[in-house]
């Protein structure tokens, strides 16, 4: 948390921000560090438990909250969510594409089911976001998106093909949106968690045993030597959500402790 008297980046109060998949993990922190910030949130997931409880905890920073629970990749769903949001919060100025899910295993090993779970989650929901917030913000002339992708998307990760073909895909987008909008004063740029200690990461690793060792592997080839944490990831979300960066997009930065490099 901000001490007193810290200050806050530049262009951040007062502004309204979507957060999918905000009720928990990584969406959870970029919530309470934008709230922090005095950034009006709304939380989009379909875990209504985790996300009331999230925009409950927000009320310590006195901003207004709005909760939707829906499915991202139903576009109608999508559609009468942002129009609430809108009407209760004002004009939507951040979306931070946040949610995502994976089953980790080989690629032949997957069905059309998981198959389709996977790409509706990670790829069309982002889409989803994008096409109905962008449309708003191209109007208003103003609006910055933050997607969440992966380093899996950049360099591939064994047991996540699908998954990671999706992250690859939201890196694509948002790099070509980020040409298409500059103009309108959109801005869209992506971050890149390395292994990050989620309920994601726990719910795709069956084997308490196994976990273990997994994570311990992870950790060994980091050269921070740790795991990633939800709050590791927030504070470049605000940053590129913020007037700070306001000469930035089109970006891909990865949030990894050193295990991926790019020049």
């Amino acid at each position: 948390m901000l001490q007193r008297g810290e200050p806050y980046m530049r262009g951040l109060a007062g502004r309204t921000a979507i957060i999918t998949g905000g009720g928990s993990g990584i969406g959870e922190a970029i919530c309470r560090r934008l709230a922090e910030a005095g950034v009006n949130v709304a939380i989009f997931d379909r875990n209504r438990n985790g996300a009331d409880r999230v925009a409950e905890s927000l009320s310590e920073f006195g901003v207004s909250t709005h909760v939707e629970h829906l499915d991202i990749s139903d576009l109608a769903a999508v559609t009468l969510a942002v129009e609430r949001t809108e009407r209760v919060l004002g004009p939507v100025d951040v979306l931070v594409n946040n949610a995502g899910w994976d089953k980790m295993t080989s690629f032949l090993a997957t069905d059309e089911e998981l198959r389709d779970k996977v790409i509706a989650t990670n790829l069309k929901g982002p889409i989803n976001l994008i096409h109905v917030v962008a449309t708003n913000m191209e109007r208003r002339k103003f609006g910055r998106i933050v997607s969440i992708s992966s380093d899996a998307g950049r360099v591939g990760s064994s047991g996540q093909g699908v998954y990671s073909a999706c992250k690859a895909g939201v890196i694509a987008l948002s790099k070509t949106l980020a040409r298409e909008l500059a103009r309108s004063g959109i801005l869209l740029n992506v971050v890149c968690p390395g292994p990050t200690k989620t309920p994601m990461m726990s719910e795709g690793i069956a084997e308490e045993g196994e976990a273990r060792a997994i994570l311990d592997r992870m950790a060994r080839a980091i050269p921070l030597r740790r795991m990633g944490e939800p709050q590791d990831m927030a504070g470049i979300v605000a940053f590129l959500a913020s007037d700070e960066a306001s000469y930035i997009t089109g970006q891909v930065i990865s949030v990894s402790g050193g295990l991926t490099m790019h020049g």
